[in-house]
This record gives C-alpha cells, structure tokens and sequence, in this order.
C-alpha cells in the first residue's frame, strides 16, 4: 500500500521541530511536517544540519509536489518568533492550529494518518484554552471515545483513564466506561493488529487488587462485573489483577495487551522497558493517530542531543496499522 502521513512538529519551543530535521525515506511513503518553514530553517541552523526544504500550499496536490529527498513542509506560520528551550503562550493557537489542520488532513483523506510530536500541556493552559492532552482534543473534535494505548515490539498499555488527579480517578471509573474501553481496544487488537482472538489483562484499581475488599472495593463493585459479562460475550480477559504482579513474565508472555486503570499505575513499567522505542496510540478515532512517547525536552532543544528514535517507531507503527 501506498501511505501519506502528517507529522505535527509539537511545541516550537522543545525538541518537536529537531525530530523533524531526519526523517527516514520509506518505501511508498511520503511524509509531511506541518511547521513555520523559518522555524525549521532557524532551528536547522542552529543544529548545523543541511536543509532542503519543500513547501506545499496546495494540500490538494501534495503528491504531485513531494520531493522523497527533501523535507516536506506544510507550512503554517508562528504566531510569535520562537527560541529555542523558552516557551511562550502565544504561540500555543500555533500548537492548537496544527492539530486542527492535521485533523481535517485526515479526515477529508488526504493524508492516511498522523503523527504527532509533543507538545506543552502547561503552556497552552497558561494561554486559557482548556487542554489536557492529543487523546482527548482529537475525540471532541471527532466526537469519538479515546482510548490512550502505549506500546512497544512486546508490550501494549492502554488506559481505562488518562490525564486525571489521583483523587478523581476512581469516581471516574465506572462500569459503563470501563466496558467502552475494552470493546475499544478489543476492537482495535483485531482490526488493526489483526489478532484474532486478543488476550487482555485488566489490572485492579486497588493495591492487591483489592484484596477481597480490604484494601478498596471498585475491583467487587465496578471491575470484575464488567470482565465477566464481557467474558460472557466471548472476550478474552483476565482480571482484575494486582498491577504489581500482572507485569511480570508470567503474566505478559501470552498477552496481546494491558489495561490499567490510569496513567501512572502502567506507563512507568512500559516506558522503562521501551522508552525511545514506545509508541503513543489513540484508539477509537475515525482515523490512525500514533505518537511519541516523550515530552518536549526543553532543555535539549537546539542541542542536538536530542533522539528522533520515537517519532520513527511511531511512523512505522502508524504505517502497520494503516495496512490493516
């Protein structure tokens, strides 16, 4: 198959647009960075990389003018000059603007999916728009549910919660959205990861899972319900299990995939078995969407310290699943 892929550069002032410099030719791939061409030119300069660049406006005709040697531009231009390692709130509609325009790339296909850089959650809050993260902007906007799956050649994650506070996370679980999810990311193992019959282990919410009501009842009262009438329907789930234990070989050797119940309780586990070669997926939008698994690195921006191994696994993977 041929692929078209967007590439959002993220936050200007972090390491997004240094990612962008070296991209990898792809067989029947072509690959667009939406980015301010002085930007990239800027930033190019100070990293000492050569740079060719090709602009496209016409984003009806992006073939016709895509050069496999050069690095293809979409331009849209900052709001204000940027520096290199200095954020600055005006530019976060710059930020918010590339998603948008990524967003309508994909959906009127023109482009087969995209990719994203990282961006400054911080930062375009401080500019008084309400952000909490790619997931959740790419679902409103598509009216979708999300679900955010990190994975690596061995293991995926994906998260019955995202951005949430601590104290927030066990109000939010309930059986109805813990039973979305699941179809979501059962769904996706067997459409685009193309397993037929996907095994996934559900983590407690609670330490020890619970330990029969002891230590917390959600894995009585919301968790085990939902994995047993899913069962019921033919899923393969096992669970709730303690999170401290399900990650271990014994476990993990004949699972497709993890669900655990927010953000901090699987993706330490994963990112440490995978970071710089962990790839961040948004599960049920209309369209592939897969991302790095790193923040903005301010400190290494316009060192050249900083490593594009993510942004390329993440190109690949989100090739793979195009393909399915």
């Amino acid at each position: 198959m041929y692929h078209k892929i967007v590439i959002t550069s993220g936050e200007p002032a972090g390491i997004g647009p240094n990612i962008c410099l070296d991209l990898p030719t792809l067989n029947n791939t072509e690959l667009y960075v939406i980015a301010d061409p002085d930007l990239i030119t800027d930033r190019a300069r100070l990293l000492s990389s050569d740079l060719n660049l090709q602009v496209h406006k016409n984003m009806d005709a992006l073939s016709d003018f895509y050069h496999a040697d050069k690095l293809n531009i979409i331009p849209l231009a900052l709001n204000t000059p940027c520096q290199a390692g200095i954020l600055d709130p005006d530019n976060s509609p710059y930020v918010l603007k590339m998603l948008d325009l990524a967003h309508e790339l994909c959906l009127q296909k023109k482009v087969n999916a995209m990719v994203t850089g990282p961006v400054q959650k911080s930062i375009i809050n401080q500019a008084g728009f309400n952000f909490t993260g790619h997931t959740k902007y790419l679902a409103d906007k598509t009216g979708s549910t999300p679900v955010m799956m990190l994975a690596t050649q061995r293991l995926r994650v994906a998260l019955a919660t995202t951005h949430l506070p601590l104290k927030d996370i066990s109000v939010a679980i309930t059986r109805e959205s813990l039973r979305e999810v699941l179809i979501i990311l059962d769904d996706f193992l067997k459409q685009q990861a193309g397993i037929k019959n996907p095994k996934i282990l559900v983590c407690g919410l609670n330490p020890h899972a619970g330990e029969d009501g002891n230590l917390g009842d959600e894995e009585i009262n919301t968790i085990a319900p939902v994995i047993e009438k899913l069962k019921q329907q033919g899923m393969n789930l096992l669970g709730p299990l303690p999170a401290d234990t399900l990650f271990t070989e014994k476990y993990l050797n004949d699972a497709d995939a993890v669900l655990a119940m927010y953000h901090d309780q699987g993706l330490p586990v994963l990112k440490y078995s995978g970071f710089g070669k962990a790839v961040n997926i948004t599960l049920g939008l209309p369209f592939v969407r897969t991302s790095v698994d790193h923040g903005t690195a301010l400190d290494l921006a316009g060192t050249g310290k900083a490593s594009n191994s993510s942004l390329i696994e993440a190109i690949k993977m989100a090739i793979e699943y195009c393909d399915q």
